[in-house]
């Protein structure tokens, strides 16, 4: 219990902070709009690190590769693997969120009050056709990358620059240090930050809940139970699905044994980082060669989040229901699934990193920046089942990739390690 309070302090501050607020804008209504700034700072704060929080994101993890086995056939799976394992679950999102509306009762008039009418002067688009997508993906220049507005190709970049860091073997491995030590810096830097986030959210929900009163507390707990639907049928059925492909019904018995250990991790944790010894535990004792573990678990924990693609699509959603577009066309479906997708890939695998892949959505969709506290509240309420989804998804995506490398009886020849010997050495 004590290990668990510890993890989930900053949790229980961050909701702590949104309740005062949330109940400060009850009672004073509009006059609340007096603390405002204070959440501006917080916003502008967050923008001002986000292009080298996301380069150095990216480009590390990539950057990385050269330093364990992930090349060959083991890390072709593993894209695979993730690829498709992330595309089903914002698919999957997209299906249940669009029947369960988290943002019914909300409305863009409503949003009116609270956002300067400069920042909604044009309709937000989500990007559809062809010319939008390579707009969306590409600059012409380099120095428009240093700008939050294009966030998609600084992705596009930094994981070029990233594998190219990588191919260049022991020549660069200057250059994988700059970018792993700057990674380690930015997190840092978000750390500080967060520090003031109680202070910032909850001047902002103070101003969001004067403003809409309770409408917006409605759209929080639709939201919230719609995850928990996400959830329970993700981790039900489809991790299932998963380990029947991967080993039969035999898959399924290893995979349902050893799943408890890295889900209470993860939900003591809430960090799919701090879960990967659990997980590398778990997909050992199933059978997964060590190879593959090695490459699979961490960096999953890093760019397989579907847990965090849920998240993203229940985001976008909220939005696009608070301001009144339309989700229901086969463009703004493909959009929203692609974009989830990349949410789940940067969203960082500690406490809070899902403030980078909220800034994504603000980006890409052009909402405006004050809408980023009302989602910023969706993260810290789908946190916990967010993270088990994130955790115990990378322990049946080894089963896949070993089943992709070994063939169709890796788990028969396979011979299961100690578990608890191997806990121990972690």
């Amino acid at each position: 219990m004590k290990f668990m309070a510890k993890d989930y302090v900053f949790t229980f501050i961050l909701l702590g902070s949104v309740a005062v607020g949330g109940i400060a804008g009850m009672f004073w209504g509009p006059a609340v709009a007096v603390v405002k700034p204070l959440g501006d700072i917080f916003l502008n704060l967050l923008f001002m690190v986000l292009v080298p929080m996301v380069f150095f994101g990216i480009a590390s993890s990539l950057a990385s590769m050269g330093e364990m086995k992930r090349f060959g056939k083991i890390m072709g799976c593993v894209l695979l693997v993730f690829c498709v394992t992330g595309f089903m679950a914002a698919i999957l999102g997209v299906m249940v969120t669009a029947w369960f509306n988290p943002a019914a009762g909300s409305s863009y008039a409503s949003l009116q009050s609270v956002f300067s009418a400069g920042d909604i002067a044009q309709p937000v688009q989500a990007p559809g056709t062809v010319s939008q997508i390579v707009n969306a993906f590409t600059v012409t220049d380099f120095p428009q990358l240093l700008s939050k507005s294009h966030i998609l190709p600084l992705i596009v970049l930094a994981a070029l620059i990233g594998t190219g860091t990588a191919m260049a073997g022991e020549q660069g491995r200057a250059m994988a240090e700059f970018l792993v030590a700057g990674n380690l810096v930015m997190m840092k830097v978000v750390k500080i930050i967060m520090y003031y986030a109680p202070i910032g959210l909850g001047a902002y929900f103070a101003n969001v809940v004067g403003e809409l009163g309770p409408q917006i507390l409605q759209g929080y707990l639709q939201s919230f139970m719609a995850y928990l639907l996400l959830t329970v049928l993700y981790y039900g059925i489809f991790f299932s699905l998963y380990a029947y492909i991967a080993g039969g019904r035999g898959g399924i018995g290893a995979f349902w044994r050893e799943a408890m250990l890295p889900s209470l991790t993860a939900l003591g944790t809430c960090s799919s980082v701090a879960s990967i010894p659990a997980n590398i535990v778990a997909a050992e004792k199933i059978g997964v060669p060590r190879d593959i573990v090695d490459t699979v678990i961490p960096l999953g924990a890093n760019i397989h989040k579907d847990g965090s693609v849920f998240g993203g699509v229940l985001k976008i959603m909220f939005l696009f229901g608070l301001f009144g577009l339309d989700n229901s066309s086969l463009g703004a479906c493909l959009g929203i699934v692609g974009v989830s997708f990349l949410v789940g890939a940067v969203m960082g695998g500690i406490p809070g990193g899902g403030m980078i892949g909220e800034m994504l959505i603000l980006s890409v969709y052009g909402f405006p920046p004050e809408a980023l506290p009302i989602i910023a509240v969706i993260s810290t309420i789908i946190d916990a089942p967010a993270t088990v989804l994130n955790s115990v998804g990378n322990v049946v995506s080894s089963m896949l990739v070993a089943r992709l490398v070994e063939g169709k009886n890796w788990l028969v020849t396979s011979q299961p390690k100690d578990a608890d010997v191997e806990y121990v050495r972690l």
